[in-house]
C-alpha cells in the first residue's frame, strides 16, 4: 500500500512538472520516439510543392514570419530546423516544421544564407517557411527571395563554393521528399535547374563541390548526399544532365554529415563522413570510383558535423560530436618516409597514412591529429570554418573555426599566434531561460559576422565590433512562429498584427521605420503570451488589450505594459500623445512568469528591485543572480533581439474567462464551479464596439458546441448560445454589431440578432434569426470561415467543398422582420474556386467600381482576390470577377489559416495614410508564415 501511494505520489509530480514546463517534454503524440533511432524510422515525408514567380502588379508581397520547429527535448539527426548561411552554410535536419513541426503532415524548414553574391529580389521581412527556403539579406533586414521546388520539408541547403574565390551561382538543397535540387543563377534569379532523384528516404546531409573534366575545359559538379536510408549518393553534374555515380553504403548506421574536397596538391577529390559509429569514414575517388581508404577514430558518440578547409598546402578537418568535443585533423603530403624513433618512451603524435595514384604518381599522404577542442559542456552539433576569401589573387583561409552547442554558446575559436595553440577567442550565447541550446551557426563571408539556429526555431546574430574586435554585440534578426501560425489580427488602428500559433506563442509584429530612412520592414517585436498549450485563436479587444485561446478551456485576456508601448511608439515612429491615454499612467511596467506558471504577472515600477552598486551585495541578490526570470525594463529604438522577446516581451495577464454554470440541487451540494466551455477554445471574435467577446471550443456533441458571450467591462458570461452539433470554426459580428455570425464543420451556418434593450436590461441578449439546416443547406462540406461586408448587408463563407457563397441581404425590411431558415438566401451566384477554402476576408475598403474586394485563401496555399457586386436581377456568374491569384513566390506552401485586411487605407508604416490607393491583406498558414500583402485597389 505505501509503494502504491508513493509511486502515485511520484506520478502526481512528473505530471505536473509536464502540464507546467511542456518545453522539457517529449511530445509523442507527433509520433516522436524517445530513442533517436527509432525517430530516424519514422522520420514524417511532406507533400507541399514550391515556385518562384514574379508578383503582379496588384500585389507587392511582404514575408513577415516563418520559422521552423523543433520538439523540444529530443535531439535527433534529422532535424530540419537549421540554419544555412554561407559559401560553406549548410541546414541540418530534425524534426520540424514548423517548423513543423508540430506533427503535420507538412514540415517547414527556414534556411538563411549568407553569400558572398548581392542578393536581390522581391522586398521580404521574415524568413520563409514550408517546403522552401529563403535568401536573407542581413544588411537590409529582410528575405530577398524564396524558393520554392521540393515537395517535402527543406533538410539541408549549400552554397556551392568556387575555387577562384569568386561569387557563388548555384545552389543545392535536400528535403525530406527523398530528392535534391540544384539552382543556379539566372537573370539575377536563383531558379530550379535540375532535380537528382534516387534516395528511398529523406536527405539529411549535401556537400558539392566543382571538378575539373578529362579534357580540363569543362567544370563538372560533383555532389555527395546523405540520407536516412543509411546511404551516401555521389552524383555528377555536367550542363542540364546529372547522374549517380555511386552509392556507399553503411549498414545499419546513419550518416550525419558529410564534406568534399581535394587532396592538398592534387585534384583528386576526398569525401569524409561522420555518423553514429562514432567514426570519420575517409574515401578517396580513383578511377572514377570512391573507395574507403582511412577511418579516423577519437569521437565517442555521434558525429554531427564535418568540414574541410585547405590552408597554405595542408587540408585541415574539423569534426564534432555528442561527447562535448571539436576535433582538428591535418591531411598534409609526406615528402619522405619519417626516420623511425627507435626510443619507445618518447611521445609522438599516432600518423595515420594512405597512398594514392594520380597520373601514374604515387603520393602519400598522411593524417595527424591536430587538435581537440574542449570548452563546450554539452552536446556540439555543428562546426564550421571561416570561409576563404581572395586577396591579392591568391585565396586565403582564415584559421578560425566556429562552433554550436546544445549548451546555449557558439565558441569562436583560433590558434594562438606565438605558440600555435587553439584557444577559445569569443564566446556567445544565451545565460538562463528554459530554451534549449543551438543546432546549427555560421560566419558572414568576411566574419564579421555570426549566426547561431536555436533549436526551438530562432536565429541569434552577432556582430564584431569595429572599434574592438573581441567584442561581439547582438543584432537584429528575422524571426517568427517555428509551427502552423492559427490566427492572425490587425490592431483597431492597424498598425501592427498579433499572430498566435502551434508554437504556443502569441507574437506581434509591427513595421520598423528607422529615423532618415524611407525603407520600411516588419520585425517582431514583442512576444506578449509564452504559454504551455497550442495556441488557436485571438481578437483584439482594444488597442493594446486581446483576449487568447488554446487547448485550454479558458480565455486569457492581455493589456500591453508600458514598457511595449514606448519601445512601440520609438520602433514605429509613431508618437506618444497618440499612443497614450490617461489610463496610461496606471499600466504596469512589464510581466513577468513564475516559476511553474502560465499566468503573466503583472510587474509595477515598486517591484522591480533597485540594483545594488556593491559587487559581492549583486552576486547575492537572487533577482541579479537569475535576472533573465525576472523582467528587465529597456528603452529600444530599433526590434528586440531574440533573448529580449523570450524574456522582456511578455504583456501582463488580467483576466481569465472561464463561465459557471447555473446553480443546481443535489440535495448535499448547492453549486457547482466549471468551466464555461468543455473542450479546447478553438474560436473567439469579439465585436466592433470592444464590449462583446463571442468564443466557441470543440465539440463533437450540440451541449459542446454552444457560443458563450462575455463582456469585456465585468468578464463575467452573459449568454450561452446553443445550435450547432459540432465544432463552430469561426464566427463573426457585423460591423454595426446588430448581429453574430457562426459557421460550423456540421456545415450550416447560423445568424444571431442582438435585441433590443428592454428598460431594465443592462446587457445585450442574442436570439436565433436564421440558419442553415439539412434541408437549407448549400455547403456540403465542413464551412471553415465566414466576413461580413463593411456595410453589415452581406456576409460570406467559404467551405472545403470549394464554394463560396455570399448571402443577405441582411438589413433589408424582409430579412429584418422574418426569421428562421429561409430567412436569409444566397444572393450571389456559387463561386467554385477549384480547391478547398479556408479562410475568406472582405476588406473594409471598396473597388473603385463600388464593388465588394473579397480575398480567398485555399487549402493549397494560394491567395485569390475577387469582386464582387450584387446584381439587380438574380444572382447571376457575371456577379463575381477575379482579379488577382497570388503566385508561387507570393502563396503559402501550405493551407491559408486565416486572413485579416487592414481596416483603413494605405500602408503601415509609410506616410501614405491618406492614399486610397494601397490596402495591405495580412495571412498566415500551416507553413508557419504570416505573410503581408500591398494591393493597389486601383489596379482590380
Amino acid at each position: 500500500m505505501f509503494l502504491g501511494l508513493l509511486l502515485l505520489k511520484s506520478y502526481y509530480i512528473f505530471k505536473k512538472i509536464s502540464d507546467t514546463e511542456p518545453v522539457q517534454r517529449f511530445h509523442n503524440k507527433a509520433g516522436w520516439r524517445r530513442s533517436e533511432v527509432g525517430y530516424l524510422k519514422r522520420f514524417q515525408q511532406t507533400n507541399v510543392s514550391t515556385r518562384w514567380p514574379s508578383s503582379p502588379a496588384a500585389i507587392q508581397p511582404q514575408l513577415v514570419t516563418a520559422s521552423p520547429y523543433v520538439p523540444p527535448g529530443l535531439p535527433s539527426p534529422l532535424h530540419p530546423a537549421a540554419a544555412a548561411l554561407g559559401s560553406r552554410g549548410r541546414a541540418r535536419c530534425q524534426r520540424v516544421s514548423a517548423a513543423v513541426l508540430g506533427g503535420g503532415a507538412a514540415g517547414a524548414e527556414r534556411a538563411t544564407l549568407f553569400s558572398r553574391r548581392p542578393a536581390r529580389g522581391h522586398e521580404r521581412t521574415g524568413p520563409s517557411p514550408g517546403r522552401r527556403h529563403a535568401a536573407h539579406r542581413q544588411d537590409k533586414r529582410r528575405v530577398v527571395a524564396t524558393l520554392n521546388g521540393h515537395t517535402g520539408r527543406v533538410n539541408c541547403v549549400q552554397w556551392i563554393h568556387n575555387q577562384d574565390g569568386s561569387a557563388e551561382t548555384e545552389l543545392i538543397s535536400g528535403g525530406s521528399d527523398k530528392q535534391l535540387i540544384v539552382w543556379e543563377t539566372q537573370n539575377k534569379q536563383l531558379v530550379k535547374c535540375i532535380h537528382l532523384e534516387g534516395h528511398t528516404e529523406a536527405v539529411c546531409a549535401v556537400d558539392a563541390v566543382y571538378q575539373t573534366d578529362e579534357s580540363k575545359t569543362e567544370l563538372n559538379l560533383l555532389i555527395a548526399s546523405a540520407a536516412s536510408d543509411s546511404t551516401v549518393r555521389i552524383w555528377s553534374k555536367r550542363g542540364s544532365e546529372a547522374t549517380c555515380l555511386q552509392t556507399l553504403e553503411f549498414g545499419n548506421g546513419f550518416v550525419m554529415d558529410v564534406s568534399l574536397s581535394f587532396l592538398p596538391g592534387s585534384d583528386v577529390p576526398i569525401l569524409a563522413c561522420g555518423g553514429d559509429d562514432c567514426k570519420i569514414n575517409l574515401y578517396i575517388q580513383q578511377n572514377g570510383q570512391f573507395q574507403k581508404t582511412l577511418i579516423l577514430h577519437g569521437h565517442e558518440d555521434w558525429i554531427r558535423g564535418i568540414e574541410w578547409a585547405v590552408c597554405g598546402g595542408d587540408l585541415f578537418l574539423a569534426s564534432c560530436a555528442q561527447d562535448c568535443l571539436i576535433r582538428i585533423w591535418k591531411v598534409q603530403a609526406k615528402s619522405a618516409p619519417s626516420v623511425e624513433v627507435k626510443d619507445d618512451d618518447s611521445i609522438r603524435l599516432k600518423e595515420n597514412t594512405f597512398t594514392i595514384k594520380n597520373k601514374n604518381t604515387e603520393t602519400t599522404y598522411a593524417v595527424i591529429l591536430e587538435s581537440v577542442l574542449a570548452g563546450h559542456e554539452n552536446w556540439v552539433f555543428a562546426v564550421h570554418w571561416q570561409p576563404s576569401f581572395l586577396k591579392d589573387g591568391i585565396i586565403q583561409q582564415p584559421m578560425r573555426l566556429l562552433s554550436a552547442s546544445m549548451d546555449k554558446t557558439m565558441i569562436l575559436w583560433a590558434p594562438d599566434e606565438e605558440s600555435g595553440v587553439w584557444l577559445e577567442q569569443v564566446r556567445v550565447g544565451e545565460v538562463g531561460g528554459n530554451t534549449l541550446g543551438f543546432f546549427d551557426c555560421q560566419f558572414s563571408p568576411d566574419g564579421s559576422m555570426i549566426l547561431a539556429h536555436a533549436f526551438h526555431g530562432a536565429l541569434h546574430l552577432w556582430r564584431q565590433t569595429p572599434a574592438n574586435r573581441k567584442e561581439w554585440t547582438p543584432e537584429v534578426v528575422i524571426s517568427g512562429h517555428f509551427n502552423s501560425v492559427q490566427d492572425v489580427k490587425w490592431d483597431p488602428e492597424g498598425e501592427f498584427i498579433i499572430t498566435v500559433g502551434s508554437d504556443q506563442t502569441t507574437r506581434l509584429f509591427a513595421p520598423w521605420k528607422r529615423k532618415h530612412q524611407t525603407e520600411v520592414t516588419w520585425h517582431e517585436i514583442a512576444r506578449p503570451q509564452v504559454h504551455g498549450y497550442d495556441m488557436h485563436c485571438l481578437a483584439m479587444t482594444g488597442r493594446f488589450q486581446f483576449v487568447s485561446g488554446a487547448d485550454e478551456k479558458v480565455l486569457r485576456v492581455f493589456t500591453a505594459p508600458k514598457n511595449f508601448v514606448e519601445n512601440f511608439s520609438n520602433i514605429s515612429g509613431i508618437s506618444m500623445e497618440k499612443l497614450c491615454s490617461s489610463e496610461a499612467v496606471d499600466l504596469p511596467e512589464g510581466a513577468t512568469v513564475p516559476a511553474l506558471g502560465l499566468s503573466n504577472k503583472a510587474v509595477f515600477q515598486g517591484d522591480m528591485a533597485a540594483q545594488p552598486a556593491d559587487e559581492e551585495e549583486k552576486f547575492n541578490s537572487v533577482s541579479n543572480q537569475y535576472h533573465q526570470i525576472y523582467f528587465q525594463p529597456l528603452i529600444l529604438t530599433e526590434p528586440p533581439t531574440e533573448d529580449h522577446l523570450l524574456q522582456n516581451t511578455l504583456w501582463p495577464e488580467v483576466q481569465k474567462l472561464q463561465g459557471q454554470l447555473p446553480d443546481f440541487c443535489t440535495g448535499q451540494h448547492n453549486t457547482e464551479r466549471r468551466y464555461g466551455h468543455g473542450y479546447e477554445i478553438f474560436c473567439v471574435a469579439c465585436n466592433n464596439s470592444k464590449t462583446i467577446v463571442a468564443s466557441a471550443c470543440k465539440a463533437s456533441k450540440k451541449e459542446h458546441a454552444a457560443i458563450i458571450l462575455w463582456s469585456t467591462t465585468s468578464w463575467k458570461q452573459l449568454q450561452s448560445l446553443s445550435f450547432h452539433n459540432l465544432t463552430v470554426t469561426q464566427m463573426a459580428f457585423s460591423p454595426d454589431d446588430k448581429f453574430l455570425l457562426a459557421v460550423s464543420r456540421d456545415r450550416n451556418w447560423s445568424l444571431w440578432k442582438n435585441q433590443d434593450k428592454k428598460p431594465l436590461q443592462s446587457e445585450p441578449v442574442f436570439s436565433l434569426f436564421a440558419y442553415t439546416d439539412k434541408n437549407t443547406a448549400v455547403h456540403s462540406r465542413i464551412i471553415w470561415s465566414c466576413d461580413w461586408t463593411p456595410d453589415s448587408k452581406y456576409f460570406i463563407t467559404g467551405s472545403r467543398d470549394k464554394k463560396v457563397i455570399v448571402w443577405g441581404d441582411c438589413g433589408s425590411a424582409g430579412a429584418t422582420e422574418s426569421s428562421g431558415p429561409g430567412a436569409v438566401e444566397p444572393c450571389s451566384s456559387i463561386l467554385d474556386v477549384g480547391d478547398s477554402v479556408t479562410a475568406v476576408s472582405i476588406s473594409h475598403v471598396l473597388a473603385p467600381d463600388e464593388s465588394y474586394i473579397i480575398a480567398v485563401g485555399l487549402e493549397c496555399g494560394k491567395i485569390n482576390l475577387y469582386t464582387w457586386k450584387q446584381c439587380e436581377q438574380r444572382p447571376v456568374l457575371t456577379d463575381w470577377t477575379k482579379c488577382v491569384e497570388t503566385d508561387n513566390s507570393q502563396s503559402h506552401t501550405l493551407a491559408i489559416k486565416r486572413l485579416c485586411w487592414r481596416n483603413r487605407v494605405g500602408r503601415a508604416g509609410h506616410n501614405d495614410q491618406d492614399n486610397s490607393e494601397w490596402l495591405q491583406l495580412a495571412s498566415c498558414g500551416d507553413d508557419h508564415c504570416v505573410k503581408i500583402l500591398n494591393v493597389n485597389r486601383c489596379a482590380l
